[in-house]
């Protein structure tokens, strides 16, 4: 049941560094990435998936969230579109029309999605990008439960510092969150502590 892959999850401080992800789990994480929804389907990222020791170590993570990195099997960085541009969601109508066949309506969405996006304040499409990315976190981490592959969410990283090692600048991208995924190792102080989330009467509220 969802209710119990959300309650087995958690974000893992300590990874195993011996265990290995076997490739069709990490295959159906990827997935889950690649089919989430984003705005209009435009899907404004790219996800790097790391396993290289020194590239690892040169994704300026800050404090625990190095060691864990270090030792788990795969790192995931979401690096986002720095803007959008005619070319961009040109892709994104040809991919539609691969797939559907060739659209007015589609077209003329596209072209209308260019006129609203492209001259925008680029830091404002970046960040728009940004929300999309994070979409497709949490379909990660929800499909890593589901494999009983465990996963830390991380934002505990110098972006400068990630994007320069993986030349995000000249693929016009930008690091956005880093999301490790292994097996939980001995010894994880979160791995037994309960959940602390607010209660529903404080988080939810019906407007009739």
């Amino acid at each position: 049941m969802l209710h119990d892959l959300m309650t087995w999850r958690y974000a893992t401080k300590t990874y195993d560094a011996t265990r290995t992800i076997p490739a069709d789990k990490l295959d159906a994480i990827l997935e889950a990435i690649r089919l989430a929804p984003t705005s209009s389907g435009t899907q404004p990222f790219e996800v790097f998936v790391v396993t290289n020791p020194e590239v690892k170590k040169n994704l300026g993570l800050m404090g625990m969230n190095q060691a864990a990195v270090d030792n788990a099997s795969h790192v995931l960085v979401f690096a986002s579109w720095d803007t959008y541009t005619d070319a961009r969601i040109d892709d994104v109508l040809a991919a539609n029309e691969a797939a559907r066949g060739p659209s007015e309506i589609a077209s003329n969405y596209f072209t209308m999605l260019k006129g609203a996006y492209v001259p925008r304040d680029p830091k404002v499409n970046a960040e728009h990008a940004a929300r999309q990315a994070y979409i497709a976190l949490g379909f990660a981490m929800l499909a890593a439960a589901e494999q009983q592959v465990d996963a830390t969410p991380m934002e505990g990283f110098n972006p400068a510092e990630a994007d320069k090692t993986l030349d995000l600048a000249a693929k016009g991208l930008k690091s956005q969150v880093i999301l490790a995924l292994g097996y939980r190792g001995e010894g994880d102080w979160l791995e037994k502590a309960p959940k602390v989330r607010k209660p529903a009467s404080a988080l939810f509220h019906t407007v009739a």
